[in-house]
């Protein structure tokens, strides 16, 4: 029988707190629940979640310092709940380190449904000294299926299998969204994906769905690609790996000759 998986409600109000609670718990979570940004920042430490929601507001240290504090040494999936509207906010709170947002008041069924599927998406991380599959010259995946790919290009590894991603030899740091996103693009190659493509692949909705998709959400996409971007340290001007289609979305770049 596996582990319960571990949820974290960073949350002053505690309305608020219980209905989040419920909603977790309804979703398989052993959950605890923080109601100060400093506990919070504590108890994920200590508890390795999952997944944390957070507050904006919290009364002693904002939601943004918390999840650049959690983001130091966690990977969980952090999702921000706010009742500020305006998009700054949005993304400065997906700049800081969070993966999603709901505007308050939300639909616990929707906040549901965008948990579960962040957690469709695997959480393994490399093992210390585990040793990468052998790489090649350009992007090609080695092996079948979504769980054995490994790509190369232009001095960049990833490996899907132990979720690796290595620049010149020097591994990476990148949240799983970041990860996500740059696997849809290696995996893409010189195909253009689109900004709606892409949240839907971090929503793991099918392309059929017919879902909305705001200007927030392909918004949000281009904070995350920006983050990337930066931990890649790759130009917007001559890109390496990241090539943005203007108006459209992004595409993997040339391979270097």
């Amino acid at each position: 029988m596996s582990e319960a998986r571990v949820g974290l409600v960073i949350e002053d109000d505690q309305d608020i707190r219980e209905l989040v609670r419920a909603v977790l718990t309804q979703a398989g979570f052993d959950v605890t629940v923080a109601g100060s940004g400093s506990e919070g920042v504590k108890a994920a430490r200590t508890l390795n979640p999952d997944v944390i929601t957070l507050d904006l507001g919290l009364p002693d240290i904002d939601g943004f310092e918390v999840s650049r504090q959690i983001r130091e040494f966690s990977d969980a999936y952090i999702v921000m709940l706010t009742a500020r509207a305006e998009e700054l906010d949005t993304l400065i709170g997906l700049e800081s380190g969070a993966d999603d947002y709901l505007t308050k008041p939300f639909r616990p069924r929707e906040l549901r449904a965008r948990i579960a599927a962040m957690m469709r998406r695997p959480r393994a991380l490399p093992d210390a000294g585990e040793s990468a599959p052998p790489v090649s010259d350009r992007p090609v995946v080695v092996g079948t299926g979504s769980g054995n790919g490994h790509y190369s290009h232009n001095g960049l590894d990833l490996s899907y299998a132990s979720r690796s991603v290595a620049v010149d030899g020097q591994e990476l740091n990148l949240t799983r969204t970041e990860f996500e996103l740059l696997y849809a693009l290696l995996e893409a190659g010189r195909t253009v994906r689109t900004k709606s493509d892409l949240v839907r692949r971090l929503r793991d909705e099918d392309y059929d769905v017919g879902s909305y998709i705001s200007e927030a959400d392909e918004r949000s996409v281009e904070v995350h690609m920006g983050n990337l971007r930066k931990k890649l340290g790759d130009s917007p001007q001559q890109p390496r790996w990241l090539q943005t289609v203007r108006g459209v979305g992004y595409r993997l770049a040339p391979e270097e000759r």
